[in-house]
């Protein structure tokens, strides 16, 4: 394979097996760069780098000492973190999501959105088990949470369920509406951030390092998504304005597909 694809990318006649490596380059390319915060993230936490350290206990603190001056506040936080961004919830949005999509018979986007959230889930267990990094330990604690700390589940769920939400459903969505969507989005993923810092169950770089990871799976998968549809000769797309598959505003996307691929044969 690769003695095909090296001569290729070196030719200045383009075929298929060029751009399938230029393709692959440049995936590999954006997705280890869209690592590379993540992994500083890592190395600093690891290293108990201390302007790190020192932000993390200073905010830790901070939230802790308003928590317990505005008790009132700790039931609606863990709501928010324990229901409506809780990571099952978040998954089971995903799911219903794919099955939505099976039904609409838009198996490449379902197959996306599914490996998306499974992958998003695997790698974050592994990553917070590789480095068993402790939760918070305060005075007088709000809120509980089991299992390591580094990266946050919840901000990482968010982040990768969010993502999939957004970058299939867009289409669907008004253009005039489409910020709104954004904001929702953002807003979500940024607010399960902050309930895990302010019920002192996270540190700020545990929930930084979870925003990061996440991204960083949504790029790869989306790249891989991006380059079939180049395969397949579908137009490019811009994910962040219409989504990853706009013709998902068809009553039935894949037929729809069917006659575009036909029509260029």
């Amino acid at each position: 394979m690769a003695q095909r694809i090296v001569p290729a990318l070196l030719s200045r006649r383009p075929g298929p097996d060029a751009a399938f490596g230029r393709r692959l380059v440049l995936a590999v390319t954006a997705t280890a760069i869209a690592a590379v915060p993540f992994a500083l993230a890592l190395v600093l936490v690891e290293a108990g780098w201390p302007p790190l350290h020192r932000l993390d206990r200073e905010a830790a603190q901070g939230l802790h000492r308003a928590a317990l001056d505005h008790p009132v506040v700790v039931p609606v936080l863990e709501f928010f973190t324990g229901v409506v961004w809780d990571p099952v919830t978040m998954r089971l949005l995903v799911a219903a999501l794919v099955v939505w999509l099976l039904t609409r018979r838009a198996w490449r986007l379902a197959a996306w959105a599914g490996v998306t959230a499974t992958a998003g889930g695997l790698i974050g267990l592994l990553v917070k088990n590789a480095v068993e990094r402790a939760r918070p330990h305060l005075p007088d604690p709000v809120s509980h949470a089991p299992g390591f700390s580094f990266p946050s589940g919840h901000a990482m769920t968010a982040t990768t369920s969010c993502a999939v939400l957004l970058l299939v459903l867009l289409p669907l969505v008004p253009p005039a509406r489409r910020l709104l969507a954004w904001a929702l989005a953002v807003t979500s993923v940024v607010g399960v951030g902050f309930t895990r810092v302010a019920l002192g169950v996270h540190w700020v770089s545990d929930v930084v390092g979870g925003w990061l990871l996440g991204l960083a799976v949504v790029t790869a998968t989306t790249l891989v998504f991006e380059a079939w549809r180049a395969d397949t000769g579908l137009r490019r797309t811009d994910p962040a304005e219409e989504g990853l598959e706009p013709e998902l505003r068809s009553t039935a996307p894949e037929p729809a597909l069917d006659l575009r691929r036909g029509s260029d044969g």
